[in-house]
């Protein structure tokens, strides 16, 4: 299996490629500074700067890019450039997602994002990973967006566990949202290795 890591060398995306390569996925990573690529393979490129050349010849590619401050306005744009690409495409994408955009009960008449108390400095980023979410449920293309718990901590441990969950917000019985960055790593891979949710947005926690 081939795959590709869109921002290999941020946090996440490290994880993901780590992850990968102890099951001994071929891997490639996609970043701006060859010099901080995590692997030998690799290619240099922001994700606007990508083509359909470039993701044809992987299983998949995951999207760990983040885009913070004012630039989270552009994370509508990359996904939108990224369905222009993998259309017409076998190649999956999958798209390391946010809990903002998580909704609060069945109903889905309310997000995560937009509930009290939720803080405002992260409202814009959640809003606008929300968006792209809801360019991915518009095309025609081979995704999968996962997104992880409430608290997503990258100093965590890594237990090997996990629970797959829907669109909804979900808790452990100590009514607690969390998973860490090494095994949302593991949910991430797993599903790059067993597709069971094309086409849909699923969350992880433990």
């Amino acid at each position: 299996m081939k795959i590709a890591v869109i921002g290999a060398n941020g946090k996440e995306g490290s994880m993901i490629v780590k992850e990968a390569q102890s099951r001994n996925i071929d891997v490639t990573s996609i970043v701006r500074d060859a010099k901080k690529s995590p692997t030998d393979k690799y290619i240099v490129s922001d994700i606007f700067g990508l083509k359909k050349e470039d993701i044809k010849s992987f299983d998949a590619v995951v999207n760990a890019t983040g885009f913070f401050g004012d630039d989270v306005v552009k994370f509508v744009p990359s996904i939108e450039h990224l369905v222009e690409i993998f259309s017409g495409e076998n190649t999956r994408l999958l798209v390391v997602g946010g809990a903002g955009s998580l909704y609060l009960d069945d109903s889905h008449t309310q997000k995560l994002y937009q509930s009290d108390g939720f803080p405002d400095s992260v409202k814009p980023l959640s809003e606008e990973m929300g968006k792209s979410l809801d360019v991915l449920k518009k095309s025609n293309i081979n995704w999968t967006y996962v997104s992880p718990a409430a608290d997503f901590d990258f100093k965590a441990e890594k237990t090997g566990k996990y629970v797959v969950a829907g669109e909804e917000l979900t808790f452990d019985k100590n009514k607690n949202s969390k998973i860490s960055y090494a095994d949302y790593a593991i949910a991430m891979v797993d599903e790059i290795e067993e597709p069971k949710h094309k086409n849909e947005r699923i969350s992880v926690r433990w």
